[in-house]
């Protein structure tokens, strides 16, 4: 499974555009499909909220891409 590391320099992303920035989706229309298949989880719990605000810290799975969001140290 491949790992990915996402530098948020924000309070928060959405779930849909995370999916998006990471490339695990074209847009973000297509991240909030993947959400309503249920195909997201967030920290091991299954996601139901398209725009999910995800915070540094948290873990998110789609297939076999797992994004952990990570404090940017630039920001």
């Amino acid at each position: 499974m491949p790992t990915i590391q996402f530098p948020l320099s924000s309070d928060y992303i959405e779930v849909n555009q995370l999916l998006k920035l990471v490339g695990v989706c074209d847009s973000g229309g297509a991240g909030k499909a993947l959400v309503a298949q249920g195909l997201v989880t967030v920290d091991g719990q299954p996601e139901a909220r398209k725009t999910a605000k995800i915070r540094i810290g948290q873990v998110v799975k789609c297939g076999d891409v797992r994004v952990v969001v990570i404090s940017d140290p630039a920001g």
